[in-house]
């Protein structure tokens, strides 16, 4: 077995917690997150993963998923289980200079600048890209790319419909470091955890998706 090609356990755990999240169903993101905090996760590794959620899922689920988490981690203290709290991020620019971070931060994880026909047509969508979920989400350093994104690969495979997004997340993910083989591997991890939907869809995107040239 290649163990350099391999993820951690702690990166395992992050697409079933994303898929589970994404779908509001709480047992099966109890039992996910157990295991990511049994992994490694921090609380702030696992409340930035739940938070980031709600761009992809929602409020509603987000929030329900935060709820689950501080019910979990009640129980886990209550059994003498102490989790790492984890680190705060660094402060984030605001105004004009938090656009131009977000922007910066989408073209390196798209690997090219982000434009087209629907943000001519809808600039306000753009704006909210490039200066909320690039800048004030993505720009958050608590949590690295490569798991930001096996998060949100893990939520868009557990919905339908967002096949295209889904796509463009898998080539995101390959553009911040993450291989075919880690992410057949994440795949896996959803499918051992009851999620063989979201595993499935997963895989059919990963296979429509061709490696970016190095």
């Amino acid at each position: 077995m290649d163990t350099t090609n391999a993820l951690t356990r702690k990166q395992l755990a992050i697409a079933p917690i994303g898929a589970a999240a994404a779908r509001g169903d709480l047992p099966q993101l109890s039992a996910a997150l157990e295991e990511g905090l049994d992994a490694g996760l921090s609380i702030s590794d696992a409340k930035e993963i739940l938070v980031q959620m709600y761009a992809y899922a929602g409020f509603p689920r987000s929030l329900n998923a935060l709820g689950e988490l501080m019910k979990v981690l009640q129980a886990r203290k209550q059994r003498g289980l102490h989790d790492a709290a984890g680190r705060d991020p660094a402060p984030l620019p605001t105004g004009q200079a938090l656009r131009a971070l977000g922007t910066a931060n989408q073209t390196r994880l798209s690997g090219a600048p982000v434009t087209g026909p629907l943000f001519e047509f809808a600039p306000t969508i753009d704006e909210y890209l490039k200066t909320h979920l690039f800048g004030d989400i993505f720009g958050r350093d608590n949590l690295d790319w490569q798991s930001r994104e096996l998060a949100t690969v893990g939520a868009l495979s557990a919905m339908e419909g967002v096949d295209l997004q889904l796509q463009a997340h898998i080539r995101i993910s390959m553009n911040v470091g993450l291989t075919t083989a880690q992410l057949r591997a994440a795949a896996g991890a959803m499918a051992q955890r009851g999620q063989a939907d979201a595993a499935r869809r997963a895989l059919v995107a990963l296979d429509r998706t061709p490696a970016p040239s190095r």
